[in-house]
C-alpha cells in the first residue's frame, strides 16, 4: 500500500470498535476516517490517519452523558523493528508492522482511545460544581461558626 500511495476515505460504526465503546458511554454515531499511505522526501513509510466523531462521554463532574467531539490528525511511521524508531523524524509516532495485516480499523480505533480527553468534561458543567460546593465561611450563621470544642472548657 505504501509503493501504490493507496488512500481509503470512508465511515465505521462507533459500535464496531469494541475497545472505544468500553470507554464511552454509549455506542452511536459514526466515526469518517481518511486514511494515507505513502513515503515522505527521505523515504520514511508512513500512514496518514484523520478521523472525527462525535462520542458519547460520560462528565465527571456531573455525570452526565453528553457528546465530545473528537479529531484526530496523526502520521504514523511504519517500521519493522523497534529499533527503527530512533530514525523516525519529529512528528511521526512508531507503528510497528510485521508479518500480519495490518488491520485499518485497529489503527483509527487506537487513535481516537489515544485523542480521548483524560478526564472527560461537559462544556458548562461548572454550575453543577458550584451547586455542591461547600458555603463560605462568611456565609454560615454565627451559631455554626461557633467552636465545636467550647463545652470541653466547661469540663476542665
Amino acid at each position: 500500500m505504501v509503493m501504490a500511495r493507496r488512500s481509503f476515505e470512508g465511515s465505521l460504526a462507533v459500535a464496531m470498535l469494541p475497545r472505544l465503546v468500553s470507554a464511552l458511554a454509549g455506542d452511536a454515531g459514526r466515526v469518517r476516517f481518511a486514511l494515507e499511505f505513502g513515503r515522505d522526501a527521505f523515504g520514511t513509510a508512513f500512514l496518514s490517519v484523520q478521523a472525527q466523531a462525535d462520542l458519547t462521554l460520560l462528565c465527571q463532574r456531573s455525570l452526565e452523558p453528553f457528546v465530545c467531539p473528537v479529531t484526530v490528525d496523526s502520521r504514523l511511521g511504519l517500521i519493522r523493528e523497534e529499533r527503527e524508531e530512533a530514525a523516525l523524524l519529529p512528528g511521526y509516532e512508531p507503528l510497528l508492522v510485521d508479518a500480519e495485516p495490518l488491520h485499518l480499523a485497529a489503527v483509527i480505533e487506537d487513535e481516537l482511545l489515544l485523542a480521548l480527553p483524560l478526564v472527560p468534561m461537559r462544556p458548562g458543567s461548572e454550575d453543577a460544581v458550584a451547586a455542591w460546593a461547600a458555603p463560605a465561611d462568611d456565609e454560615l450563621e454565627p451559631a455554626a461558626r461557633a467552636n465545636p470544642f467550647a463545652a470541653l472548657r466547661t469540663l476542665k
